[in-house]
């Protein structure tokens, strides 16, 4: 079943395979793609239906992590198409994960810290963190823009669609939640009020993708169905935001979970998956795809027989590029990350992971 064509959107891809949006920090210092994520991209985008690239800057203040690669102006717009053609020329179709981090960026990275920007003046939970500014009324629209002008660009391009990332605590998340998000006017307060960000900028996005767009592209939407925090997102107000979603007719939702059949976790006494607990909300013309523990082939089975229409995985993308092929085959999948399979930056990164793939138990970091 994996291995049959579908359609997302107005989009048709080869296969249920998507690779997980993943970030690489290994840009070119300018932000531009660099030669080692071509590389990179293409070897993966050879046994996938689809590509979601790294989490992309839309503006300057979006920068969540070091090296991140960017649509933030128009100089960017060659860097992407090349990545673009490099996914395509492999047989996939390529989507672009838009980012903005929100009170999550790095403080590290920024020379004022004035720039990191959010709903409310809260700070995350995070060491790395800084307590945001307060973003103004003017600035919350201007983010839209910004948000709406990488879409333009993505399109110029050459990509096949966006995917809002509005998962992970970044900044759409932020909006949502009630604990990121304490304001005072039309975009704080009540769930209406907490999601009209999101609402309006899906709303907006997909009039400009009718207008610009000359070949089929589109428009997903990645969400975190709940938040640990009290107060925060709850199941019930997921449940309004995706009914919400389903009722401007997005292209695709993309459910970031740490397994595919994970419960609840705020309410752990319940252990039924959280997909079926949302069963009723999900518009099954409207695909979901599924991440977290998708490795091997049984898996992948499961996880398309519990309602998933795709199936998109990270590291064992990062340690087997043949991922695809492997599952056809029924062939074993490699498990050890090496230095040549990453770009060299990245393989550094995954170094401050090492402990947490070694209690994993399935993948091993090797250095040469």
């Amino acid at each position: 079943m994996f291995n049959t064509p579908t359609k997302i959107g107005p989009v048709s891809i080869k296969n249920r395979l998507v690779m997980a949006p993943m970030t690489t920090y290994s840009s070119n210092p300018d932000y531009t793609v660099s030669d080692q994520e071509m590389t990179y991209y293409h070897a993966r985008a050879k046994t996938v239906g689809m590509v979601i690239t790294a989490a992309t800057a839309v503006s300057k203040s979006a920068h969540a992590f070091p090296r991140q690669i960017s649509l933030e102006a128009d100089r960017f717009i060659p860097s992407q198409k090349a990545l673009v053609d490099a996914i395509h020329e492999a047989g996939a179709k390529a989507v672009t994960q838009l980012h903005h981090g929100g009170r999550m960026s790095d403080a590290s990275i920024f020379d004022d810290p004035s720039h990191i920007v959010a709903p409310s003046a809260i700070k995350a939970d995070r060491d790395f963190t800084i307590t945001p500014r307060a973003m103004t009324l003017a600035e919350v629209k201007a983010t839209q823009d910004d948000f709406l002008t990488a879409i333009s660009r993505a399109i110029k391009a050459g990509f096949d669609g966006v995917e809002l990332h509005g998962a992970n605590t970044y900044l759409l998340q932020q909006f949502f939640s009630p604990q990121s998000n304490q304001r005072t006017d039309e975009y704080g307060g009540s769930i209406e009020n907490r999601s009209r960000f999101i609402l309006e900028l899906v709303e907006k996005a997909k009039a400009l993708i009718e207008k610009e767009a000359t070949q089929p592209f589109l428009l997903g939407y990645r969400l975190s169905p709940e938040e640990r925090e009290t107060p925060g997102i709850t199941l019930a107000d997921t449940r309004y935001l995706i009914n919400a979603l389903n009722a401007l007719e997005i292209d695709y939702l993309h459910l970031s979970t740490g397994h595919y059949l994970q419960s609840s976790i705020r309410d752990t006494d319940n252990t039924t998956p959280l997909i079926e607990r949302l069963s009723d909300v999900l518009d099954p013309d409207i695909p979901l795809i599924g991440v977290g523990g998708i490795n091997d082939l049984s898996d992948v089975e499961a996880a398309l027989d519990h309602g998933y229409r795709c199936v998109a995985t990270g590291m064992t993308l990062i340690a087997d590029p043949l991922w695809g092929d492997k599952l056809i085959n029924k062939t074993p999948i490699n498990t050890t990350i090496t230095q040549d399979l990453v770009p060299d930056l990245m393989f550094e990164r995954l170094h401050r992971w090492k402990r947490i793939l070694a209690q994993g138990g399935r993948f091993t970091l090797k250095d040469d």
